[in-house]
């Protein structure tokens, strides 16, 4: 039996017989076995070393047949191949897309320019995030690294927003206005000194969190992925993002995770124990 599908099929066949066998019968014949493959380890090391002093064409031709590279590759002696680079970037960009597209964002791949630069393009909200470095960074960036240790530079290439005139219509002449005026989203009662308040407001929303009478408003938004801030915990005038960890002083905004970002915030006034936000363009 010389065929590696049959030879893995009869150790399957083997391990299936033994998982049948109670506990300390599999503990003696699981130790047999890590007995033999530290063995067969052992010399097939001494082997490559004596290889690669004598004859590294002699090494490279063995390693070419099938069964050897998986003997070696089972004893991790042989690095497995490494897919394509466009592969392992879409793989990385796909491990974060769930997450940009919880907030209806997105990225994709524009360009990979040799020898070491990725470029992307963040799509959707994610375009226009006041924290789209932060995303790319924390996020993308990052993810491609991983896969991709030859890549040194992650790229974010801009897009101009196009203009779609078969639906200008449906864009009201008061939208404008509505992002200038001063709107009632709740009551002082209802804004809670030891949480938020989650708000929405002409289609954005917001987090409200009191400190006695003075009122604070951000974007609900964690400024790492864009995760919702309005289920994190508020212990100290600090709320911590269910998502990730990321900490914010609700006094302020500002980020205690990473220096120099802070929560977008919004003007707020008080009159007649009535809560007023103003929405800037």
């Amino acid at each position: 039996m010389t065929n590696l599908e049959e030879l893995v099929q009869e150790i399957n066949r083997f391990e299936a017989i033994i998982s049948e066998w109670d506990e300390s019968q599999r503990c003696v014949a699981v130790g047999l076995k890590r007995a033999i493959e530290a063995l067969h380890k052992a010399a097939l090391t001494n082997l490559i070393k004596s290889l690669k002093q004598e004859s590294m064409p002699a090494l490279r031709h063995a390693v070419a047949d099938e069964l050897v590279y998986a003997v070696l590759l089972y004893h991790e002696l042989v690095k497995p191949p490494k897919p394509p680079l466009s592969q392992r970037i879409q793989t990385a960009l796909e491990e974060v897309r769930p997450g940009l597209k919880s907030h209806n964002g997105d990225v994709e791949l524009v360009a990979i320019k040799s020898p070491d630069t990725v470029e992307v393009r963040l799509i959707g909200t994610c375009s226009s995030c006041p924290d789209s470095t932060l995303t790319l960074s924390q996020g993308v960036e990052q993810a491609i690294k991983n896969h991709c240790p030859e890549i040194t530079k992650v790229v974010a290439v801009n897009s101009s927003p196009t203009v779609n005139n078969a639906n200008s219509s449906l864009i009201s002449p008061f939208s404008a206005k509505i992002t200038s005026t001063w709107i009632k989203v709740a009551t002082i009662d209802q804004v809670p000194e030891f949480s938020v308040l989650a708000v929405q407001l002409a289609g954005t929303s917001l987090i409200l969190h009191r400190q006695g009478v003075t009122v604070k408003s951000y974007r609900n938004a964690c400024t790492h992925l864009g995760s919702p801030l309005e289920k994190g915990k508020v212990e100290n005038g600090i709320i911590t993002c269910p998502a990730h960890g990321f900490q914010y002083k609700l006094e302020t905004g500002k980020c205690l995770t990473v220096p120099d970002v802070s929560l977008q915030s919004y003007p707020v006034k008080v009159k007649d124990d009535k809560v007023f936000v103003k929405l800037q363009k």
